[in-house]
């Protein structure tokens, strides 16, 4: 089902505000409050600079909106990644068939906010990393929860960070969250870009990605950003 859609089907059933507040964030299969800080994690940089990290974990509407708030983070740019079509639009993602994932590519300063601190807000508020091929209300592996690493580093914290928090029993089900290389990057059609700051009025943003920013807000004060980012090409 394409981002967004399911929505329409989940809405006309009485009781489903409740199923759909319930699944915004990961912090509904714990007992609330923000995941530790990784173990193992990369210094602070001396000097300002650039690095990306690319996440999947549902719809990419919810995903970008976060990361738009967290300090550090210069973009956060909504698209695909993991699939095997060169050029894929988004119908072509929808249908499940070209193994891409809606993915957001996240440009930050390494000197404000590391890699490790990404992967918690990834993992606190950004999305349930126990749901299989799905999020919420939107199913298909185009929704996977998937960590797109750059680079040796990136793939060592990645890893070692799940591992924590599976030997910590941090979520009630296990952790599907995919860790394989990025492969590339395709940029997704202009007007999914800053959906959710765009319409924040929308049931589907108000259900499901709102309480996700909400969440980064209250359990990650210190990562917060009042005024965020906005996408930029």
């Amino acid at each position: 089902m394409s981002c967004g859609r399911a929505l329409v089907a989940f809405s006309i059933v009485a009781g489903t505000v409740f199923i759909l507040t319930k699944s915004a964030s990961a912090a509904a299969e714990r007992a609330g409050g923000a995941l530790p800080a990784p173990a193992v994690d990369d210094a602070l940089a001396s000097a300002k600079g650039e690095q990306t990290a690319v996440f999947a974990g549902g719809c990419f509407w919810g995903i970008q909106a976060v990361f738009e708030h967290v300090k550090g983070v210069k973009s956060a740019i909504s698209g695909y990644s993991g699939g095997k079509v060169a050029s894929p639009s988004y119908e072509d993602v929808s249908s499940g068939t070209t193994g891409h994932a809606e993915s957001v590519r996240v440009t930050y300063d390494p000197s404000q906010v590391t890699y490790g601190q990404l992967l918690r807000v990834f993992f606190s508020v950004a999305h349930d990393p126990t749901q299989l091929n799905r999020q919420g209300p939107d199913h298909g592996t185009q929704y996977r929860s998937a960590i797109f690493y750059a680079n040796d580093s990136q793939k060592r914290i990645a890893t070692a960070y799940i591992d924590q928090l599976t030997k910590s029993k941090s979520f009630d089900r296990p952790i599907v969250t995919e860790v394989t290389k990025l492969t590339g990057f395709n940029v997704a059609e202009a007007y999914h870009q800053d959906y959710a700051r765009l319409h924040p009025y929308e049931p589907y943003i108000m259900f499901n990605d709102a309480p996700k920013v909400k969440n980064l807000k209250s359990e990650l004060p210190e990562m917060w950003s009042e005024k965020g980012v906005l996408a930029t090409r």
